[in-house]
């Protein structure tokens, strides 16, 4: 695929993005099921997935998106030096560590359990490049 203009660009990461969240909101999911017991609805676990400790990991990654929307449908046209700001703040977050905690931790984990999440982050990474 040929992106050839800033909103373009940040269109695509921001696609990749949101598939990979989902990947991760997906593989949390299962995980706090084992470990809690069935989430009983869907209003429940968007109430989880916004103010439970279990999925704030991921608050960051859903925030990056929100902003990358905010400026996709922004009246002024998107800079590349703006563009060149996101994919740097996503460089930024999408860090994995073995070591510590909050989102490089937990980012490692779910790389070592789940090869949808390995196969989106593999999209990202290579839209940043």
């Amino acid at each position: 695929m040929t992106i050839d203009t800033p909103e373009l660009r940040l269109q695509a990461v921001r696609d990749a993005l949101l598939a990979l969240h989902k990947a991760l909101v997906d593989s949390e999911r299962i995980g706090y099921e084992e470990a809690m017991g069935p989430i009983p609805s869907p209003n429940h676990f968007l109430k989880l997935l916004t103010s439970d400790p279990w999925f704030a990991w991921l608050q960051p990654l859903a925030r990056l998106i929100v902003s990358m929307d905010t400026a996709l449908d922004a009246k002024e046209p998107l800079t590349p030096d703006k563009v060149q700001q996101f994919l740097q703040k996503t460089r930024e977050i999408l860090v994995v560590s073995e070591e510590g905690d909050g989102f490089p931790r937990s980012y490692f984990e779910a790389l070592q359990r789940d090869p949808d999440v390995v196969f989106a982050h593999a999209r990202v990474a290579s839209l940043l490049r």
